[in-house]
């Protein structure tokens, strides 16, 4: 597995080593020796999976602490358009938006620690998400910024998602109080 940093710090790319041969294909989407040799010591506690057709939003979630998780994401079908935002008062890209294009073919694997809004928008139907979590799911501490924010300007490159209700009432940016 390769780690590469993101622009925004603590966000993380992993290219993992695939093996590909007559069979298919092989490769390790998480490993705790290389995690921790990498100076990421996680102890995951849940497993969430999601499908969603193409043009589905999902996003941008937080839990505020004490339940914060932080996310190991990535696609095991399909295609998805990953969005996280930076929710750290204290951070110096306070505000900013980092993005990433996870598919089957790539097999990229994105760490986002806790602190962060997280969001996908499904480029294929029949898109596969999976994503280790550092936290258990806490339904209080469940927060949303959202998706269409005109502050956070995100190029969701979909004119018209379909979002949940929930995420149609999700805060806007300009009047949230980050608890980071």
């Amino acid at each position: 597995m390769e780690v590469l940093k993101t622009p925004i710090e603590g966000l993380l790319v992993i290219k993992p080593k695939i093996f590909n041969d007559d069979r298919g294909y092989f490769f390790e989407s998480w490993s705790q020796k290389f995690f921790t040799e990498n100076d990421l010591d996680l102890n995951f506690v849940q497993d969430n999976e999601s499908l969603s057709n193409k043009g589905v939003l999902r996003g941008l979630h937080f839990q505020n602490p004490p339940f914060a998780q932080g996310k190991l994401v990535r696609v095991i079908r399909g295609s998805v358009l990953d969005v996280v935002v930076d929710i750290r008062k204290e951070s110096s890209t306070y505000g900013q938006y980092f993005s990433i294009v996870l598919n089957e073919e790539n097999k990229t694997i994105f760490w986002i620690p806790p602190g962060f809004a997280h969001g996908f928008i499904s480029l294929e139907d029949n898109t596969i998400f999976s994503y280790k979590c550092t936290g258990v799911y806490n339904s209080a501490s469940e927060d949303a910024l959202i998706w269409s924010d005109i502050d956070l300007n995100i190029d969701w490159r979909c004119i018209n998602p379909l979002v949940s209700e929930k995420d149609l009432v999700a805060g806007n940016f300009k009047n949230f109080i980050s608890q980071f």
